[in-house]
């Protein structure tokens, strides 16, 4: 099969721009990314082959007071930037808002007062030719005014159409005024794609949300009138006839309809609600049902883009494209989701439906969407890009969009194998669900697509299948969907060039990750032929093998390359100086790596700490304090404690992002030992009276000690704070099963 694709899809891009507001609190996505201050993000935009861009010029933003003191200084500065680089501004006006303080979206002066903003924009902006007046109205009317999550806070029906009205009828006026300064603008409208499901019993709401879905595009066409199939749902909630009347007398069709669609956008709803934890149970009035991600309980799975697009089609016949395309997941499966909706778009236009492009969404990542923007928490979702380096780094999907932009396909190993919502772990609520009402137990459901049927997967392959470190990327590939090969000293001897080979030819890895070593510190002094052939020796023959293979490597280094002279957090690029023969064997392993394979990944982490092995610091810690025996730890030693899940996560995305050298992965948050084995006792309701601090040299430790070893990144922080990463320990330390790791 061909690896280059022509279709005529254009790449078009995004950045998270959402500016809301929740109660008297205005939450901007823009200044937390950075961009609002890096004008040089978009010659990275232009690199990637994007030729639309959707550009905030946001009214809260721009004119928070009035339009005559609007300040267009950003606006005028990137639009201009735009122009040069030859890309397409898409001119947003309202993005999940509810403009500024004097108006919000039941006031009936709100389409006015949007219509003047956006003739002023025109007037300032002629050359400007596609406009976005107010992104998803529908979806910005349901959160804002049904269910009460933004500004104003309402929650009822009649709130939830006047808002959608308002936000209509603004679309309108606000295409007219600007078309009076350009004729040729085009509306590119947007909302949400997503369908309903449901079990026969509620089946008559999920054909009613159905046809409520389209209901802003409907009155942005014109098309609701006493014939169409919701209006008794209209006269119900009280819709002023006069306002529906002058909607259906002024037509507006877009020029292009804009679906924005992520794997949340599908829903089911299900009558059985005692399956279904008791915060997701609610109703109509009429039933009880729980409404939940269809990918997550319909057996026959989400319907995909495709079909969606056909059904638009066939209502609309109108261009379109999907104007949102992000899934804040791990970094296969972000990659997984969108090379499918690229592929369900280039299929729905062969088959003669005007698709006119796929936009990478959320460029610079997103911030808090997880809880909805209602709170400020700082979650951050990666995107094409990731803003938490000194410049934003560009991730797997930077490599993915810009190679679908120039007509190629997808060829890394990792899209062999399908996204979590084809598989049998998707189903999270005790099994799956058929359209015809039957419930089949989730064990051993796979719903793969023809896509991946009869494919080969090449695996990653991860050594040193009896330690904590390899059983844990194990433990994570299985969740993550990554087919791996785990092996053990008996299967591959590392060391062993002869060996290495033979494992390479057998199981033909795109990817190794060594986690094998030798990790006893103090036995290492009198070991040190032994503590350097596994811990140097093995990680240099794998990186020769995987440079001859071309395949990808991963190794893990150590704190204590360094001698804790620096009394301040260690940077990749501080100069090592290792005070004992663990520490030497590591330097010297990732010199060797290095040489040999300048494009590996080596990791340097600190005091592994997790929720599935017995004998790390902190489980060693709680268990000692809880069962009424003294621990002593050292109060004088410094470190950065590391969480496994966390470390496992983040290198597996830095291995797909295709990043090498030498990376500083650790949990932030400096401490004592004495102080974690206190803040983790603290935290898990355990009495600290018999925990004892002690200087390090108290221990008589063999092998010499650093007394601070704190790991910082001047490339970028990705990990979460220790505080976060102790919760979570709290929350899943009870012992796990790997039986399902063996037997994988």
């Amino acid at each position: 099969m061909s690896a280059v694709i022509r279709t005529g899809l254009e790449l078009w891009g995004g950045v998270e721009c959402t500016v809301n507001r929740v109660r008297d609190e205005y939450f901007e996505q823009l200044g937390r990314s950075g961009h609002q201050h890096r004008i040089s993000d978009l010659a990275l935009f232009a690199e990637l082959g994007v030729k639309a861009l959707r550009q905030p010029v946001l009214w809260e933003s721009v004119a928070p007071r009035n339009i005559k003191d609007a300040d267009w200084s950003w606006s005028d500065r990137w639009l201009a930037r735009l122009r040069e680089l030859n890309i397409r501004p898409i001119v947003g006006l309202v993005h999940h808002g509810s403009g500024p303080l004097h108006t919000n979206l039941l006031d009936d002066e709100f389409p006015r007062k949007l219509a003047e903003y956006a003739a002023a924009v025109a007037r300032r902006y002629p050359w400007v030719s596609d406009y976005t007046p107010v992104n998803e109205p529908l979806t910005t009317a349901r959160f804002s005014a049904l269910y009460g999550l933004w500004y104003p806070h309402a929650r009822d029906m009649r709130s939830f159409i006047r808002a959608l009205l308002n936000e209509c009828r603004g679309v309108v006026l606000a295409m007219r005024a600007i078309r009076e300064v350009n004729p040729d603008a085009r509306l590119i409208q947007t909302d949400d794609l997503g369908k309903i499901f449901g079990t026969p019993k509620v089946r008559y709401q999920a054909d009613f949300e159905n046809e409520r879905r389209w209901l802003g595009f409907d009155l942005v066409c014109g098309r609701l009138t006493k014939e169409h199939p919701i209006w008794s749902y209209l006269e119900d909630s009280d819709a002023p006839e006069d306002q529906l009347a002058w909607l259906a007398d002024n037509p507006t069709p877009p020029d292009i309809l804009g679906f924005n669609h992520y794997l949340s956008s599908d829903r089911y709803l299900d009558h059985d609600v005692a399956r279904y934890p008791a915060h997701l149970q609610g109703g109509n009035g009429r039933d009880r049902y729980v409404d939940v991600e269809a990918a997550r309980v319909r057996f026959e799975g989400i319907p995909g883009v495709a079909r969606l697009m056909r059904e638009a089609w066939d209502r609309y016949h109108l261009p379109m494209a999907i104007t949102e395309c992000h899934n804040g997941c791990t970094r296969e499966e972000q990659l997984r989701w969108f090379a499918e909706v690229w592929a369900d778009c280039d299929s729905a236009k062969q088959e003669g439906i005007d698709v006119r492009a796929v936009t990478a969404w959320s460029l610079l990542g997103a911030f808090d969407w997880n809880t909805l923007v209602t709170r400020k928490a700082d979650h951050y979702e990666p995107g094409v890009y990731d803003v938490r380096s000194p410049a934003p780094r560009p991730t797997a999907i930077a490599s993915l969009v810009q190679g679908l932009a120039a007509g190629r396909k997808p060829s890394h190993p990792i899209y062999d194998a399908p996204g979590w919502w084809h598989r049998q772990e998707r189903f999270i609520h005790g099994g799956g669900v058929t359209d015809q009402g039957k419930r089949v137990d989730g064990h051993g459901l796979y719903a793969v697509t023809k896509r991946h049927q009869g494919a080969s997967v090449r695996p990653l392959l991860i050594t040193g299948g009896t330690g904590t470190l390899g059983r844990a990327f194990a433990r994570e590939c299985v969740v993550r969907g990554i087919p791996y090969r785990l092996t053990m000293r008996s299967e591959m001897d590392i060391a062993d060039p002869v060996s290495v080979a033979a494992e390479f030819e057998a199981s033909n890895p795109w990817a190794v990750i060594n986690t094998a070593g030798y990790v006893r510190v103090d036995e290492a002094e009198n070991d040190v032929e032994r503590c350097m052939r596994e811990n140097a020796l093995g990680a240099a023959v794998l990186a020769r093998e995987c440079a001859r293979r071309g395949a990808q490597f991963v190794s893990f280094s150590s704190d204590l390359v360094f001698d804790g002279a620096k009394m301040d957090a260690y940077i990749e690029s501080d100069k090592p100086n290792p005070l004992n023969i663990y520490g030497r064997s590591k330097h010297v392993a990732e010199v060797g790596v290095l040489q040999k394979l300048p494009s590996a990944l080596v990791v340097r982490t600190s005091a592994f700490f997790g929720p599935w092995d017995k004998y790390n610091f902190v489980t060693i810690a709680l268990r000692e304090l809880s069962s009424g025996r003294e621990f002593t730890a050292p109060a004088d030693s410094v470190v950065t404690p590391t969480y496994v899940p966390d470390l496992v996560d983040r290198t597996l995305d830095l291995m797909i992002d295709g990043e090498r050298g030498i990376w500083h992965l650790a949990n932030t948050g400096a401490v004592s030992w004495y102080e974690l084995a206190k803040y983790a006792a603290d935290m898990a309701g355990v009495n600290t009276d018999l925990l004892i601090p002690c200087a390090t040299s108290d221990l008589r430790f063999p092998a010499e000690r650093p007394l601070y070893t704190a790991l910082a990144s001047q490339r970028a922080w990705i990990m979460p704070s220790l505080e976060n990463a102790l919760e979570r320990y709290m929350s899943q330390r009870e012992p796990v099963a790997m039986a399902e790791i063996e037997a994988a």
